[in-house]
């Protein structure tokens, strides 16, 4: 948006025989709506002097190329969605496979466990037994044979119950698996937000306020660059009058007071308006005031919102301003 100065000059005429008013000129604020993307120029849906809703789309650029790339990114999306519901699934079947496992494994320990303490026990038993002489050398060789089986079990259990325990690592293996595919889920979902975002600068739109073309800068067929002028559009309801007020009458103009505004157009017929703004610093008056000796004089910036009836005045019109009070 950018403030169009429509020519403002100020005419003192201060004349003691007559009621003193300062000459302005009115302006609006006029909003320029540029692209800001690279693309084809398809449609301008106002043209110039046309009342544009708030926030409707002005114009469209080409952006097949950027939906195209959406619908990439969204499948990608989609792909990486599936590996990651397959991942869950592969990282919850390892992790109940390997319980199972390890369960299985403590439950062969425990009972290995029991039967070698068995095995030593009858062992023992018999040795006594053949030194009483109520045995014989042969039932103590298989107590001992007995004995020797159920220690290499409880071995081969003791290593199975390690080895259930180290495949742990799979379910570590798979979850890092997992946890890459959120990553990059996270990293998709962003480059397909960032797209959106840049598929929706497309459309190009006008102010969240009701405001009037004043003129078109592109035509279909175009080619629009960033910052590319589309639209200039000004709020109807948004204008005011801007004069330069002389160093010696500054004075009078103070924020909220209040002053008549009489169009040249409109002779006989005063509006009600306020002073809104005041410049802190003077300059010299603009080169489009009438006469030499007024160019060379100082002034302040002033300007006069409008109370009333403000879609009456059109920009770049003439009026004076009367101002109320008992200094006026």
């Amino acid at each position: 948006m950018r403030t169009l100065f429509l020519s403002l000059c100020v005419v003192v005429a201060a004349c003691r025989s007559a009621e003193l008013h300062y000459t302005g000129f009115v302006e609006g604020e006029e909003r320029m709506l540029r692209s800001e993307v690279t693309g084809r120029v398809v449609e301008v849906a106002f043209a110039e002097g046309a009342s544009v809703p708030a926030d409707a789309v002005v114009a469209r650029l080409d952006d097949a190329d950027i939906q195209a790339a959406l619908r990439s990114k969204e499948q990608e999306l989609a792909v990486v969605t599936a590996d990651i519901a397959t991942a869950e699934e592969r990282v919850q079947l390892v992790r109940s496979t390997w319980e199972r496992t390890l369960a299985a494994s403590e439950a062969d320990l425990r009972q290995a466990t029991t039967t070698a303490a068995v095995a030593e026990r009858t062992l023992a038993r018999e040795a006594d037994l053949v030194r009483s002489g109520a045995s014989t050398t042969q039932l103590l060789d298989d107590a001992r044979e007995k004995r020797d089986q159920a220690k290499g079990a409880l071995d081969r259990a003791h290593e199975m119950r390690e080895k259930a325990a180290a495949d742990a690592r799979g379910i570590t293996v798979a979850e890092r698996e997992l946890a890459t595919l959120r990553e990059r889920r996270g990293l998709v979902e962003t480059q397909l937000a960032e797209l959106r975002v840049t598929a929706a600068k497309y459309a190009i739109r006008a102010p969240t306020v009701a405001t009037v073309v004043q003129t078109q800068h592109v035509w279909p067929g175009e080619l629009a660059q960033p910052g590319t002028p589309v639209l200039s559009v000004l709020d109807p309801l948004d204008k005011y009058v801007q004069l330069y007020v002389p160093v010696a009458d500054v004075g009078r103009f103070t924020l909220g007071r209040k002053v008549t505004i009489e169009l040249d157009s409109q002779p006989g017929t005063r509006t009600p308006g306020e002073v809104s703004f005041v410049a802190d610093q003077a300059s010299f008056t603009p080169e489009k005031i009438e006469t030499r000796d007024d160019r060379l004089g100082q002034v302040y910036r002033a300007k006069i919102r409008i109370l009333e009836n403000v879609e009456r005045f059109q920009p770049g019109t003439e009026g004076n301003v009367y101002l109320e009070g008992n200094d006026a």
